[in-house]
């Protein structure tokens, strides 16, 4: 089955003239989207609990809101099926679709469900490409995965262009306040010599794609990311909005730690900041755990990588002293959520952990 057209669109291909934007994640979903794990690679001697764990994350999820997963294979859906059940989730509100995946870690595939207020249809895709950012070679799978879930949705699809050429955007490197403010790092999209996405691509045809294809009008860019984090700065373990005006500020206080120097100028940069309305910026600080290390490598620990779904916001945490502080500052920001700890030392074995293993699919328009 062919993909909608887009008649409707006076350019053809560009979302935001058609009135499209990336609404944010606080905003109702219709669902959540999670590729079930198999990537013996992506946790090398530590695959076994991780099934344990995403089945903990569904049966939170499915207590907010459907959740839709990714499987590849009957079997695959059969194991899952009965992790779930045993672990109490409510099947009555959980969806399987067979897509193969190369990794687990949907929120990077290049999905973005872009939303208008009228006139229909009110829900499309704002079609990324995915490169397994810049750093793998198996990605053919995860990058096929928009264009199938357009299918199965029967949505428009806007395949983001700059140059004549496709352009590669992961949803981790990027975060939103629904009000036309997006937040992202040099580190990750401007990089031209380490992990290069979009070869020959400066800022200003970056933003450009991002004013076009997510609705944004006012860009903020931060420096580096954290220490241990394969994707060269994603935004989603540093710095994420909470509303409208607030954003949270990962915030190192051992000054001979790797992450310091990073976050005090990523602080620095975000006092100058004003928001698409002029107004400056609300940053509340965020703990950093201990450093988080496996067989000598630094993992990329954060509190910053929380998941905010329909009636509660899932936090990594890792048995550290500072795990109370953050669900409990999360907690107060999100006043009408419960904030809901998911035990994340198995699973940022992996290179990510909770936002990375999600991506909201907003609720139309009523």
């Amino acid at each position: 089955m062919g993909l909608p057209q887009l008649a409707d669109d006076p350019r053809g291909k560009i979302p935001t003239a058609a009135g499209y934007a990336l609404p944010a994640e606080w905003e109702p979903h219709e669902a959540t989207w999670i590729a079930w794990p198999h990537n013996r690679h992506d946790w090398p001697g530590k695959l076994s609990p991780i099934p344990w764990v995403y089945a903990e994350i569904v049966r939170r999820l499915a207590a907010s809101e459907p959740v839709r997963i990714l499987v590849g294979t009957e079997a695959q859906q059969r194991r899952a099926r009965r992790l779930l059940k045993r672990v109490g989730a409510d099947l009555g509100r959980v969806e399987f679709h067979m897509a193969p995946t190369d990794r687990s870690w949907a929120r990077d595939y290049g999905l973005f469900f872009v939303r208008r207020p009228r006139p229909e249809p009110r829900l499309a895709i704002s079609r990324f490409r995915f490169n397994a950012w810049a750093s793998y070679g198996n990605w053919h799978l995860d990058d096929a995965v928009p264009d199938t879930i357009a299918r199965w949705l029967g949505l428009p699809v806007f395949r983001a262009q700059r140059a004549g050429r496709d352009v590669v955007l992961e949803g981790g490197s990027i975060d939103v306040n629904g009000a036309g403010t997006l937040i992202t790092t040099e580190e990750c999209l401007l990089d031209q010599s380490v992990q290069v996405r979009n070869p020959g691509l400066d800022r200003r045809d970056m933003e450009q794609v991002l004013k076009d294809y997510l609705g944004a009008t006012q860009l903020l860019w931060l420096g580096r990311g954290i220490a241990g984090d394969d994707t060269h700065g994603h935004v989603d373990d540093l710095c994420r909005f909470v509303n409208r005006t607030t954003l949270v500020l990962c915030q190192e206080t051992e000054p001979a730690d790797a992450n310091y120097a990073p976050l005090q100028e990523n602080r620095e940069r975000l006092q100058r900041m004003r928001l698409e309305d002029g107004s400056g910026v609300e940053v509340v600080p965020l703990p950093m755990p201990a450093p988080l290390l496996l067989d000598g490598r630094r993992l990329p620990a954060s509190y910053a990588n929380f998941y905010i779904a329909n009636d509660i916001v899932l936090v990594p945490t890792f048995n550290d002293p500072q795990d109370r502080r953050a669900l409990g500052i999360l907690a107060d920001l999100f006043p009408g959520r419960a904030a809901v700890g998911i035990h994340a030392v198995d699973l940022v074995w992996g290179l990510g952990t909770l936002h990375c293993l999600t991506h909201q699919q907003p609720a139309a328009f009523d």
